[in-house]
């Protein structure tokens, strides 16, 4: 299973939500798509990553700065360091780089462009899909043998 197949299966993972570095914190929380997903991907030219801003970096600086945060550009609180994957990357080495990272979502690049972003709901919702799956595969071959 790759993140490609991830991609092709969820309509969110494949929008690419972004924002410019400096852009307010109050844009970010005013986005309908950091709404949906709790987090953007931070980009000057909507093709390559520079941060990622989630809803804990927001958090995290209403901590620090108070109220004053919403002002402030999403380049001070995005998180700078940020782990990407490729479309051909095996979707279990992205759970366990989630797991491993304490990250909720991974940037998917392809030559050095943006073209999606993978939650961990993407990949839940993939692992559920393959153990129904499997599961209807074992009643059908018990059920075809009784």
């Amino acid at each position: 299973m790759t993140v490609q197949r991830i991609l092709d299966m969820s309509e969110r993972a494949q929008r690419i939500a972004h924002i410019a570095p400096d852009a307010t914190v109050a844009q970010v929380l005013d986005s309908p798509e950091f709404d949906d997903t709790g987090a953007l991907v931070v980009s000057g030219d909507g093709r390559t990553v520079d941060g990622i801003v989630s809803e804990r970096d927001i958090a995290r600086g209403l901590r620090r700065m108070g109220t004053d945060l919403l002002g402030k550009p999403v380049k001070e609180v995005m998180t700078a360091k940020v782990f990407t994957c490729a479309p051909e990357d095996r979707a279990a080495g992205i759970i366990a780089l989630m797991v491993s990272k304490h990250v909720r979502h991974v940037p998917v690049m392809k030559d050095g462009k943006l073209v999606g972003m993978v939650s961990v709901h993407d990949v839940l919702n993939l692992r559920l899909e393959e153990v129904q799956s499997e599961a209807r595969a074992m009643q059908e071959y018990i059920h075809g043998n009784t």
